[in-house]
């Protein structure tokens, strides 16, 4: 991750601010990923553990964090996202669980003592800034986890995204030329994009299953972050609205994204993994 990748990224974020904190709001897609997230996290923390949130944002997971009854140091490469964590948690039970804010890179968990955390939280994609640094910011995150820790995460995913934003990759397609989005597909890399706002590495499973490996880790679970919720608003619109009938809809959803068919298939990759004994 170069100087230039690590500014383009803390300045995105600082200038998204607190739509980055509705952003999993507006629309039914959104809000499945979000309970996906959030089961999938309740595997993997308990009750008094210490934990290291990178990327956390205006702190819809520092939030499920608080519920577990963790204790949680929260970080991000953003100091705008800072300060709205901060914000959005002021007078609420759940700022007595953190412990502080700092600003952190994913790429640089140096000031951490080995084995310092329970558990290593870097929900909504940290690791897809890394960019030829995953693999070490990985092993960096692995490291700061005790043994038997996890270290829990969520990376773009190169082929729900491809399938979930198709119109406006053609469309993208058409204005930067073939070459650039066959780079893409390829690489998952967004730095290939001329001029674009927004770059990060999307990743596909193998590639998680890679880097696990390489990183000195055992995987411990992998899922989607949605499967059928994906562009279909209208269809599961009235489903919402109806308790019975959500609550079955996402305890399916949750099982489908589970699935090793499925783990390509959402907007992003969810992961857990653990140190390789």
């Amino acid at each position: 991750m170069t100087a230039r990748d690590r500014a383009r990224v803390r300045d995105y974020y600082d200038r998204f601010a607190d739509g980055e904190h509705d952003r999993l709001s507006v629309d039914i897609a959104g809000r499945v990923s979000v309970e996906v997230h959030r089961r999938f996290l309740a595997r993997f923390v308990t009750h008094g553990q210490r934990v290291l949130e990178i990327g956390a944002g205006p702190g819809r997971f520092t939030t499920e964090l608080a519920d577990h009854g963790c204790s949680v140091v929260v970080t991000d490469i953003s100091p705008v996202q800072l300060e709205l964590n901060r914000a959005h948690l002021a007078g609420t039970r759940s700022e007595s669980a953190v412990q502080r804010r700092e600003l952190l890179d994913v790429c640089d968990t140096s000031r951490y003592a080995d084995g310092e955390f329970d558990v290593v939280l870097a929900f909504g994609g940290p690791l897809s800034y890394a960019f030829e640094d995953t693999e070490a910011a990985l092993r960096g995150l692995l490291r700061i986890t005790r043994p038997g820790g996890t270290v829990v995460a969520s990376v773009m995913s190169m082929l729900g995204t491809w399938r979930h934003q198709l119109p406006g990759v053609v469309q993208l397609a058409a204005a930067v030329g073939e070459d650039v989005n066959d780079a893409v597909l390829r690489t998952g890399d967004l730095r290939h994009v001329p001029g674009a706002d927004h770059v990060c590495q999307m990743f596909r499973a193998r590639d998680i299953d890679r880097l696990a490996v390489a990183a000195g880790g055992r995987l411990l679970a992998m899922s989607a972050s949605n499967w059928a919720s994906l562009g279909n608003d209208d269809v599961l619109g009235p489903v919402e609205a109806d308790p019975d009938r959500w609550s079955r809809f996402l305890r399916h959803e949750v099982d489908a994204c589970s699935e090793p068919g499925a783990a390509d298939g959402g907007t992003h990759i969810l992961f857990a993994l653990t140190h390789e004994r």
